[in-house]
């Protein structure tokens, strides 16, 4: 029996695997050569978007701020260039002397002895033609808010109109002191043309502030200066003098007394920045007691072109709050 010294070889092992490692376990996600362009055309987008909207939001803020700031100067003015006045009551003996159907209407619109309106703060409603062209109307809707004063004869009128396609446009009318404007603006930031200052512009603020004297009918009172001359059964003339300017409207009366229109052939309407004469008429309607006081809660004011008529505002009365003693 032979005996093998060398110890047996033991078994060859196969070489570890090496470590797995959580790569391996993940399947290997697909990556374009090149990005997607619509995704990245619809990340800018909404950039843009939010950008644009951050930027109107600002610029809303910025302009609003500044319209304030420009009314409420208005204001000021219109408040400083009002006199200090005593009481005052309606008799109804100063009609003695008017044409019938204005005292007629007088009598009906005020109680006795009614106070004299002296300020009259107003919220509107309604929708303004940017149109100019007869037939073919665009009537985008406003709020308005007005400060009156009659002694002297002013006021400060601030709307805001919402044009398509969202867009707000500012405005603001007024009369103060003997001087007339009117300011359109976009956002309250971009001048879009206006008048000031001149004669045409002084003339037909007035003229606005005499028609709506019957939002404050006291001010339509002999007592308060207005002059008053028969025309027909239904109709008379009312003058009012503020300064160097005197101006003169036509007013129709209905079968209740009541002021059913009113006109005026001394208005210049603004057109592409110059003042043209052309004549000028307010529609009254849905008369309402406020503060004892019979007044129209609706208007309608056009423009009487040699091409037709051409209506601009319609608007209603929303709220009247009255300044006068009590």
């Amino acid at each position: 029996m032979t005996t093998d010294n060398n110890p047996p070889t033991p078994p060859q092992l196969a070489p570890e695997d090496p470590p797995h490692v959580l790569a391996d376990y993940v399947v290997p996600s697909y990556a374009p050569s090149q990005p997607n362009r619509k995704l990245l055309v619809l990340k800018w987008g909404a950039i843009v978007v939010c950008t644009g909207f951050a930027v109107a939001i600002v610029m809303g803020l910025w302009g609003n701020a500044r319209w304030a700031k420009d009314t409420a100067v208005r204001v000021q003015a219109l408040e400083a260039a009002t006199p200090k006045t005593r009481p005052e009551h309606y008799d109804d003996a100063e009609l003695g002397s008017l044409p019938p159907v204005v005292r007629r209407y007088l009598s009906k619109a005020l109680n006795m002895y009614q106070p004299i309106v002296r300020g009259v703060y107003l919220e509107q409603t309604g929708t303004f033609n940017r149109s100019s062209t007869p037939g073919a109307e665009q009537w985008e809707p406003f709020t308005a808010r007005q400060r009156v004063a009659t002694k002297r004869p002013g006021f400060v009128w601030d709307a805001a109109i919402t044009m398509s396609p969202g867009f707000t446009v500012r405005v603001v009318d007024a009369y103060v002191a003997g001087v007339g404007s009117l300011q359109p603006s976009l956002f309250g930031l971009i001048d879009l043309g206006g008048s000031q200052g001149n004669s045409d512009i002084a003339r037909g603020e007035l003229i606005r502030y005499f028609a709506e004297c019957v939002w404050y009918p006291t001010a339509l009172l002999p007592s308060q200066g207005v002059q008053w001359k028969p025309v027909d059964d239904h109709t008379a003339q009312a003058t009012l003098t503020d300064g160097p300017l005197t101006v003169s409207l036509r007013f129709v009366f209905n079968a209740d007394g009541l002021v059913e229109s009113i006109r005026s052939d001394e208005r210049s309407a603004l057109i592409d920045g110059a003042m043209v004469p052309m004549p000028w008429e307010v529609r009254l309607s849905n008369y309402q007691r406020y503060s004892g006081m019979l007044v129209p809660q609706e208007a309608e004011v056009a423009w009487l072109a040699p091409a037709g008529r051409m209506p601009y505002w319609r608007g209603k009365v929303e709220m009247l709050d009255y300044a006068m003693p009590r």
